[in-house]
Parts: C-alpha cells; structure tokens; sequence
C-alpha cells in the first residue's frame, strides 16, 4: 500500500504541475533586434547618447550610387521601448579618407511609434562622399 500511496502522489504532483503551467499566463517574450536580414552593415549606426541607444536600432542599412554617382543610404529605424519615440538622425558623409565633406547634412526629427520602423533616406551632397555613419541622438 505504501508503494501505490507514494506512486499516486507522484502521478498527482505531475499532473499538478502540468496543469500548473496551463494556468500560468504567457510570458512576454522578450524584444530582439535582429540584423539577421539587413541588407547593408549596420555598425554604422552610432547613437550618440544613452537614451538613443536604448530607444532606436537600426535594423538595416541600404546603400547605392545614384546615376549621378552621389551615395544614397536608407536606414531601417526601430523602436526598441514600449511608447512612442522622438530622435534626431543625421547622416554624416566622408569621403574616401574619412574627412567629413564641407556640406552638412541636417539633422532630421523623426518620430517612431511603438512596434514600428521608419526607413530613413539620405543622398550625400557631392560625388566624393563615399563613406558614411547614421548618428541618432534624443531630441534636445
């Protein structure tokens, strides 16, 4: 008898704990980047402060030369929290030494909802830009 006592406590514990995790409400997985489907490198995003590193990634860079050779880029920007988000982005263009060109790009304010990406396009200023860094940085 003690045999089959301790037989059906184990096949009720089992059962309790089974039956436990049904009633357990989900986990919420929680959120990943992936740069598994970028099209371009993405370690040319560079947030410039905390909260923009912790707010916005970029989940794909594209670059192509226009026909008439100036370098375009379109960013894919994701909002990493829970809310909406407001950034600043700006592209930086350097020609093939890495000397910034006389022509600033301005900064741009985009505005991101919760779960979404906003692709952002850049075109360089002049043909000789042929390297670049995405920069993000809060709204100030």
């Amino acid at each position: 008898m003690t045999s089959k006592l301790i037989a059906s406590v184990v096949v009720a514990a089992a059962v309790l704990a089974a039956l436990g995790g049904c009633l357990m409400p989900p986990q919420s997985a929680a959120l990943q980047d992936s740069t598994k489907f970028s099209v371009g490198n993405t370690d040319k995003f560079v947030p410039l402060d905390a909260t923009s590193q912790a707010w916005v990634a970029c989940t794909g860079l594209q670059e192509r030369k226009l026909a008439d050779g100036r370098l375009e880029i379109v960013a894919d920007l994701k909002n990493r929290v829970r809310g909406n988000v407001v950034v600043q982005v700006q592209c930086l263009f350097e020609d093939e030494q890495g000397v910034e060109t006389n022509e600033l790009v301005p900064w741009r304010i985009i505005y991101l909802p919760e779960d979404s990406t906003e692709a952002v396009r850049f075109v360089a200023p002049n043909i000789y830009a042929t390297k670049y860094s995405i920069r993000v940085r809060a709204v100030r």
